[in-house]
């Protein structure tokens, strides 16, 4: 385990799965800049797990918050010294969001504000029956200011994102999942589920799980034809590729596990 100021992260060589804990438990998680610093520089001490490997061997992330919270949102102490705009690393949410290895955010407690916004630039949000999650900032004047809006418009429709941050209710789980905003929702099974959709996602071929991500990341910004296109662009140079041929055999051969190693 590599211990951050404000965050943990721990890699599994065995499963291929990176964990990232954001811990500031006395403040519900709260992004203050230190942890949006340490989320970034977590993702990358997990990434560096690749530096000695033969192929990729990080393939997979979990994100989660100590002590039963995901996130309560901003830290509004910090606001006085900078807007979340101008923040040190504001942008730790692109770096989530652009990560090469899907990112699941598993969801308890308090998920608000940046805390919602950190998950949604996830790839996937598993959260439990007690979670609750908002977009509060209209409360204090504010728009949410790292693209709360835009996410929930893309993962939603439009007039959910207008719900969603013009009322500044907090949502069940139940009511996130019906908006699309989370993908599965659970009881006492939360921790079992994420952890095996975790291994699922690290044992599948990690060069097209990168491919998949990068192209589905592009088509909110792109119209069809150009997607199409793209996809083409990346699905020619995994022809080539050892996990094809693996895959290939595998799907020829009923007695043959592949082994995928990102070469």
């Amino acid at each position: 385990m590599e211990e951050f100021d404000t965050v943990d992260a721990e890699f599994d060589e065995e499963t291929h799965v990176g964990y990232l804990t954001l811990n500031r438990p006395d403040a519900l998680n709260a992004l203050s800049d230190q942890l949006r610093r340490d989320i970034v520089e977590g993702l990358r001490w997990l990434e560096s797990q690749n530096e000695d490997a033969e192929g990729i061997a990080l393939r997979a992330v979990v994100v989660e918050g100590a002590e039963g919270n995901f996130c309560a949102g901003a830290d509004i102490t910090e606001f006085s010294e900078a807007s979340p705009g101008e923040s040190s690393e504001r942008h730790h949410y692109q770096f989530v969001q652009e990560f090469p290895v899907p990112i699941i955010a598993k969801i308890r407690g308090y998920c608000l504000g940046g805390g919602l916004e950190t998950a949604m630039a996830c790839d996937f949000r598993f959260a439990h029956t007690d979670a609750r999650l908002g977009l509060p900032e209209v409360d204090l004047g504010l728009i949410p200011g790292a693209g709360g809006v835009q996410y929930i418009s893309r993962l939603a429709n439009p007039s959910a994102a207008k719900e969603v941050a013009m009322t500044g209710d907090h949502l069940s789980a139940e009511r996130a999942h019906e908006l699309d905003i989370v993908n599965r929702v659970y009881d006492e099974d939360l921790d079992e589920a994420t952890q095996g959709f975790a291994e699922t996602l690290a044992s599948k071929p990690p060069l097209a799980i990168q491919a998949i991500k990068d192209a589905a990341n592009v088509s909110t910004q792109i119209g069809l034809d150009e997607g199409r296109s793209y996809d083409r662009r990346r699905f020619e140079p995994l022809l080539d590729t050892e996990d094809h041929q693996k895959g290939a055999r595998a799907f020829a051969e009923d007695d043959y596990e592949p082994e995928f190693e990102g070469r």
